[in-house]
């Protein structure tokens, strides 16, 4: 019994050791490359035993040298039963370690310094109404009712709500707001879109056109595309009633959001696929993320003598932390780069000839055939990118159910929405594709669709039905 419950008390131990090494070993799998370069450079701060890899060296040499690291880790530690000293008195007194946080304090410093800020629409509104001759009183006014305009540059509440809320006349807040809906951009402050809409034409001198009196009489019917019902009350064909709506479509419905500050969205892909020779090849990018190895230090420190048990613990604990991450980081080199070639292999029609010819493939398949399971996968293209000669697809992409033809070739439901686009793209505007016409143009190709899901696709590829899609 005494046997038995030492060997749960070691499994019980064993598994709080392995838990938080097999966390970080998920979040390294699951990481977008940006974001592991960082994870990286976080980790060799906080474990001085890591060192980068110079750059100077050559591919084979860098495999050569952690692949060594790798085999010398038993003679390492072996070695640790020669230490003395305190391994963070040795650090404190390091000028090279000092030396180089001081150079990633001054380098992410300076990278801060340097991110440019975006002016937003209420700054530049301000900026505007600095150039304006008000006293305090409008100058209030104005500046409440810039606060409430949102980013799409609507007027957010009533200004009978701010007169309550404040005490200043509805007259002054009205004589501000007409001011602010002269500045730029066009439209901005508006209460409403049919507000909106009405000041962009005012501004461009068209308040006698057949845009405005549309907008300003027939806003409702516009929204539904109901041409028919408005060329009837306003005594005019159908057609003009389109071209005007043509018109109006080339107005700007939510100003204010030149303005938005959407941070950039950048992309590094962790695979890249070229075409050689005929075949195509896939080219993991592991350059953007640190070569490590464990430092060279060691060897001169392990020959010190007559170090004490404190010290053996915490450089044994930070020895295999660095070890686990290198393996961790091979590791998931590894599982991407076996999935990419499946991804390659699999779908090699993409390759040649786009979207179109994308085969349904499921991330159980492409796990039985690494030899992972499921949730591996999963982590493994979750926020990764592939570089391909059809342009840089999310790898998740590539995962998709689809459809047996009446041919027996199995189609994707993102070719079939290829299809689906192209069908009302070419369509006759006079006579638009109903959903269950679409249905049986893509039976007739051996593509068995119901009509709902048709549906489904044209809501998520956003084409309007086909009574909003009619042209005249």
């Amino acid at each position: 019994m005494a046997g038995q419950g030492m060997h749960q008390s070691q499994n019980f131990a064993l598994q709080q050791v392995l838990a938080p090494q097999l966390q970080q070993s998920l979040l390294i799998l699951q990481t977008p490359l940006l974001e592991l370069r960082n994870l990286v450079q976080q980790e060799m701060e906080t474990n001085p035993v890591l060192e980068e890899l110079s750059t100077e060296l050559s591919p084979e040499e860098r495999n050569g040298a952690e692949a060594s690291a790798e085999d010398n880790f038993k003679e390492e530690f072996e070695k640790l039963a020669t230490l003395d000293e305190e391994w963070r008195d040795y650090m404190a007194q390091s000028s090279s370690y000092s030396g180089r946080s001081q150079e990633a304090k001054d380098k992410r410093q300076f990278f801060f310094d340097s991110i440019a800020t975006q002016e937003t629409l209420q700054q530049n509104l301000i900026g505007q109404l600095n150039q304006a001759a008000l006293n305090a009183s409008d100058r209030k006014a104005a500046e409440l009712i810039i606060g409430n305009i949102d980013d799409n540059g609507f007027l957010q509440g009533t200004l009978e709500e701010m007169t309550l809320n404040t005490g200043i006349p509805k007259e002054d807040f009205e004589r501000m707001l007409g001011l602010i809906q002269t500045f730029y951009p066009q439209g901005v402050g508006a209460r409403d879109l049919r507000e909106c809409l009405l000041i962009q034409l005012e501004r461009e001198g068209k308040q006698n056109s057949l845009e405005y009196k549309i907008i300003s009489e027939h806003m409702e019917d516009l929204g539904k595309r109901r041409f028919p019902e408005i060329a009837r009350r306003m005594g005019m064909s159908v057609e003009k009633v389109q071209e005007c709506a043509n018109n109006i479509a080339r107005l700007n419905p939510r100003p204010g959001q030149i303005f938005a500050t959407a941070p950039p969205n950048y992309v590094l892909p962790d695979v890249t696929v070229e075409k050689m020779d005929g075949d195509y090849q896939v080219i993991l990018n592991g350059e953007q993320i640190p070569h490590l190895r464990i430092s060279n230090t060691y060897k001169d420190i392990m020959a010190q003598d007559g170090n004490g048990s404190e010290v053996k613990d915490y450089i044994r604990d930070k020895i295999r932390s660095g070890k686990f991450l290198i393996r961790s980081i091979h590791q998931r080199q590894q599982t991407i780069s076996n999935i990419a070639h499946q991804i390659v292999s699999r779908q090699r029609d993409f390759f040649e000839h786009g979207t179109s010819h994308l085969k349904p493939m499921t991330m159980k398949e492409i796990a039985d055939a690494v030899g992972v399971h499921e949730t591996t996968v999963s982590r493994a293209v979750s926020g990764k990118y592939m570089a391909t000669p059809q342009g840089v697809f999310e790898m998740k992409y590539f995962f998709t159910s689809g459809y047996q033809t009446a041919s027996g070739e199995s189609m994707s439901n993102t070719s079939v929405k290829e299809v689906i686009l192209d069908l009302v793209k070419n369509e006759d505007g006079n006579g638009p594709l109903s959903d269950q016409e679409i249905v049986l143009i893509l039976s007739e190709r051996g593509i068995p669709i119901a009509r709902r899901t048709v549906a489904k696709y044209r809501t998520e590829l956003n084409i309007l039905p086909s009574n909003m899609r009619r042209k005249y």
